[in-house]
């Protein structure tokens, strides 16, 4: 085949100067035939060629299927079968081969065993897709790998991310409620890998679905949808834009004081820059979802409750431990049950129609509320010393102040005496009335217990008396005389 710039060459001496084919023939050193063919053609044509026998190859293709077959089971990922590997082993069974002969065969059964990826089509509000992404934040200054959650909608390009410490199954659900609200509703299809907070179990081709994660899908109605086993491009499209965020959105590493405030603050850079998007046949993004948003499934009245419902029974110091984590309980629970429901951020726990909120450690951490033991602090002093600077920075001002008096005046043991007998005020009337006793008391330059009970004595309602009651006068009166009032015997 020639190249481009002779075949003009020979069609211009034959066509525009009028020579004739022997000449040019002649002139350049080709066949008359050449000539001939390139008049009729205005570029060169790839003649195909017959593949030519291959010996060698047909004898050494069987062995090295074999070879490929009972290796199958022996390697991994980063201990792969090489073409040098494959003939080493073939020379040592005398086998005369190159190193060509075995690429070259190795790359085409490669070739033909790769996947072909079909162009897909997306609807509006037809289909979303879902994943995790293992990335790196910046909380209170310290670098931490976490998991970003990912919904995406692939006709209109939108997003929904959000931080979590891990991706189990409470974060799964969490995801799908916080999306649900962004989006103000869910695509009738999601599309997720067979992740075990989704999937029980592979049963055939069907995935036997979790109860929490059926119960989701019963509460939204959307049809959930899974790829195949070991196949995550089956969502090329979340597994693409999942990238995309972490280039785009996660440099460099954001910060901020905690997942919430840092998801909140990417996700809304996610937004602002998704509004100004130009689709690649250049309809806006933001137009699309005016197309997509009315066709999402509309939401209950009520959002899915994600919480992880969790029995825990309560130590002997009043303490319980959920996942990892210890938290204090008010001391009358101490050696009772309770019901943990554990949410992303806080813990509700709930004893005997009561209900305390705690705010959710990670494992390891505790959560230690000194004034879940006030009954028994005011009976303990040495207790109380010991405990004094964490029991006042919770209840706050005055009592900062009182405990710094009672020190300097009294010394640590007598300190911790007297703010014993206060807190078995606070049990009788509450912080609050407590509280501002002694702030009317530190303003007199008072911190003894004489003066906080005078000043309670003052804050005390005063009983209303009915309206019916308020013409008499009683001057004196003894049990036995109401007694006698109940059954009828005086006046």
């Amino acid at each position: 085949m020639l190249r481009m710039d002779k075949v003009c060459v020979i069609r211009h001496k034959v066509l525009v100067e009028g020579k004739s084919i022997r000449s040019v023939a002649r002139e350049l050193g080709i066949s008359r035939n050449t000539v001939s063919r390139y008049l009729r053609l205005s570029e060169p044509v790839r003649k195909e060629t017959v593949p030519r026998l291959r010996r060698v190859m047909d004898k050494v293709v069987p062995r090295i299927d074999e070879i490929l077959s009972e290796w199958k089971y022996r390697v991994t990922p980063k201990q792969r079968i090489t073409g040098s590997r494959v003939l080493r082993q073939l020379r040592e069974e005398n086998y005369q081969v190159g190193i060509t002969t075995v690429r070259d065969y190795l790359r085409e059964k490669r070739r033909r065993a790769a996947e072909v990826y079909i162009p897909l089509v997306y609807r509006p509000g037809d289909q979303g897709q879902f994943d995790f992404f293992e990335v790196t934040v910046e909380e209170k200054g310290e670098f931490r790998r976490v998991w970003k959650l990912l919904l995406h909608l692939p006709y209109c390009e939108r997003d929904f991310i959000f931080f979590y410490d891990s991706c189990d199954q409470l974060a799964f659900l969490d995801g799908h409620v916080r999306a649900a609200r962004h989006f103000g509703g869910l695509p009738r299809r999601i599309v997720y890998d067979n992740l075990s907070a989704a999937v029980k179990r592979i049963v055939g081709l069907e995935p036997q679905l979790t109860e929490r994660f059926q119960a989701l899908v019963s509460h939204y109605l959307f049809e959930p949808c899974f790829t195949r086993p070991g196949e995550g491009h089956d969502k090329g499209s979340v597994e693409s834009r999942g990238k995309g965020i972490r280039l785009q959105h996660l440099t460099p590493v954001p910060r901020g004081n905690n997942l919430a405030e840092i998801s909140a603050t990417v996700l809304k850079e996610v937004d602002d820059t998704w509004r100004e998007r130009v689709n690649r046949d250049g309809r806006r993004c933001w137009d699309l979802w005016q197309e997509e948003g009315c066709q999402l499934i509309s939401l209950p009245e009520y959002p899915f409750e994600a919480r992880r419902v969790v029995l825990a029974p309560v130590s002997s110091k009043a303490t319980v431990q959920i996942e990892g984590a210890r938290y204090s309980l008010p001391s009358r629970w101490a050696r009772l049950d309770v019901t943990a429901y554990v949410g992303i951020e806080d813990i509700q726990l709930v004893c005997r129609g009561e209900t305390e909120v705690v705010r959710r450690q990670r494992r390891g951490g505790k959560c230690i509320q000194y004034r879940h033991y006030l009954p028994e602090l005011a009976r303990k002093p040495q207790a109380v010393r010991q405990v004094a600077p964490e029991l006042v920075a919770e209840l706050g001002e005055p009592y900062g102040k009182l405990w710094s008096l009672l020190e300097i005046r009294y010394g640590g043991l007598e300190a911790a005496r007297v703010l014993a007998r206060v807190l078995g005020a606070v049990i009788d009337h509450g912080s609050q009335a407590v509280g501002e006793a002694l702030q009317e008391a530190l303003k007199a330059d008072r911190c003894d217990l004489l003066a906080l009970s005078s000043h309670l004595q003052r804050s005390r309602a005063t009983v209303e008396v009915p309206p019916a009651l308020q013409g008499y006068m009683i001057e004196a009166a003894s049990p036995t005389e109401y007694d006698a009032l109940l059954v009828g015997g005086g006046r």
